[in-house]
């Protein structure tokens, strides 16, 4: 059940409105980025870290790394300018074969417990991806106009972590790169080299941090756990 994981860092995360990258923001008295690191450090099934970050914030993180103990990040690899980039740059560093997990480094609250079924979905299917079911109704509109209600029983709001035979990830990657593709996560990269991707739920405190008004969800989220220690 062995996995590594990518974790791209790179992103400034305009939309936070921190004036620096969001992850380096603390919750709990820890930066964002070393509560998801945390996660995947105390997984015994986790082999490797590799995390893509921006260069200028290279000697900051390795301090970071060091002093919070963070045995399992084996490498910092650039950055691209999309997402999608920073994790093809870090597949070309990592060992070739096994279990791939690409995760948001702004998603701090994946529960532990939901890596391991991921990881056996992947394991058997060679593609699996946390979801939840969407709550909201949804509407489809043309400008501001609505145009169709969607019928939501079959809409699944997708997290991360997403788990990958490297095999199929890597195919997925180098057809985005010879296509000039872009996608908005690594599973629509590998649904266009018709693989199949099975959903295993998640649960709704997966959260990406995104905008201040996340912070407050966070602390929530924080104080929850606590209460249930």
């Amino acid at each position: 059940m062995a996995y590594q994981v990518i974790i791209p860092a790179a992103g400034q995360g305009k939309r936070m409105e921190a004036g620096k990258n969001k992850l380096l923001l603390e919750i709990n008295d820890l930066p964002i980025l070393i509560h998801t690191l945390n996660v995947f450090q105390n997984d015994e099934a986790c082999n490797g870290i590799f995390l893509a970050i921006n260069p200028q914030e290279e000697q900051e993180l390795r301090e970071m790394i060091e002093s919070n103990q963070l045995t399992k990040v084996i490498a910092l690899v650039p950055g691209g300018k999309e997402r999608q980039y920073s994790i093809y740059n870090a597949l070309k560093h990592i060992e070739k074969e096994g279990i791939i997990l690409v995760h948001d480094a702004a998603r701090p609250f994946i529960d532990k417990g939901l890596l391991h079924p991921l990881i056996k979905a992947a394991e058997k299917e060679g593609a699996a991806i946390l979801a939840v079911p969407v709550k909201d109704t949804i509407k489809k509109a043309s400008g501001t106009i609505v145009t169709e209600t969607v019928e939501r029983s079959s809409l699944w709001a997708v997290q991360t972590p997403q788990a990958f035979r490297f095999s199929i990830l890597i195919e997925a990657y180098n057809k985005a790169e010879e296509d000039g593709f872009l996608g908005t996560d690594d599973a629509s990269l590998v649904e266009r080299i018709d693989q199949e991707i099975v959903i295993v739920q998640g649960n709704y405190d997966n959260i990406k941090l995104t905008t201040p008004e996340d912070l407050y969800f966070a602390e929530a989220i924080i104080k929850k756990r606590k209460d249930q220690q």
